[in-house]
């Protein structure tokens, strides 16, 4: 069987009796083309990869013949006996089956690849949960080196843009801090079955060794980000007061007071005016 072949994986899932989850965001990767690329940006004979999803096992594939070893998370149980047989010959491989949201990282990294010299993590992340499981990764400091997903072109879109462009948003900053973030290449819907009807795109968030601005309170500033962006078609002033129920007159003095005009939009803001705007609305809170 050919895993990449639209046709054999349709009929080997429906001879197991595979139903595809909508819940779960099930659109498994078939594009023979995409994992290899995806693999290559992951995994070398020196690195230990997290996967989350494996799907039908079409990238797990690709990343057990390039890594030590990889560990796959896989959220439905249903996926056992397929994976068993995907992935047989896989030895450096291991899957769990267990929700990525619930799952100790460290833990695992811990138990299961600490004999590798780096690790990485390669996804192809369904839709509904990109951005809590990215920035899972990224704020728990797990020792990891960079995540290669697949998102939906126009998370990619806006996780990629500048800071401070229109494009931004607060997932834009939020991974900013951690992380810098490039598109890798674009992938049509048809690579995947069954095909959903938006287009999606490779990123790669190589992680920071330490963020690009200083702040006095980190999870503030997560804070004040969400809140510029908490009503994005209003004036940042409006959108910080409604959303950290402070007085509208105090944040126009602080605007005034580091040079922002009162009438600017939480996605003209780069990394240091949000630095700065974090450090003195944190006393009125």
């Amino acid at each position: 069987m050919e895993l990449s072949n639209r046709n054999d994986i349709k009929n080997f899932l429906e001879k197991q009796g595979f139903v595809f989850k909508k819940k779960l965001g099930q659109n498994f990767l078939i594009d023979g083309t995409v994992a290899p690329r995806m693999a290559d940006f992951s995994a070398d004979e020196n690195t230990g990869v997290i996967e989350i999803g494996p799907g039908a096992g079409v990238l797990t594939r690709e990343l057990s013949s390039r890594a030590k070893k990889v560990v796959a998370i896989e959220i439905d149980e249903n996926l056992r006996d397929i994976l068993s047989k995907t992935l047989e010959g896989c030895r450096n491989t291991e899957v769990v089956f267990g929700d990525i949201l619930k799952t100790n990282l460290h833990t695992l990294i811990s138990d299961k690849l600490s004999d590798c010299e780096r690790i990485t993590v390669c996804a192809n992340l369904p839709y509904y949960i990109t951005s809590p499981v990215i920035m899972k990764l990224l704020r728990e400091n797990l020792p990891i080196e960079s995540i290669t997903v697949m998102v939906q072109k126009e998370a990619a879109d806006r996780i990629c843009a500048e800071v401070g462009s229109r494009n931004a948003g607060a997932v834009t900053a939020a991974i900013n801090y951690f992380a810098e973030a490039k598109p890798l290449f674009f992938v049509p819907k048809e690579s995947f079955l069954p095909a959903p009807k938006v287009n999606s795109e490779v990123i790669n968030l190589k992680i920071r060794q330490n963020p690009p601005i200083t702040v006095a309170d980190k999870d503030f500033f997560f804070k004040t980000v969400n809140a510029c962006f908490h009503l994005r078609r209003k004036t940042a002033v409006n959108s910080i007061s409604s959303a950290l129920n402070t007085d509208k007159e105090k944040i126009v003095a602080i605007f005034k007071k580091i040079g922002i005009p009162e009438t600017a939009r939480g996605e003209t803001f780069n990394m240091e005016t949000l630095a700065k705007l974090s450090d003195e609305l944190l006393p009125l809170i």
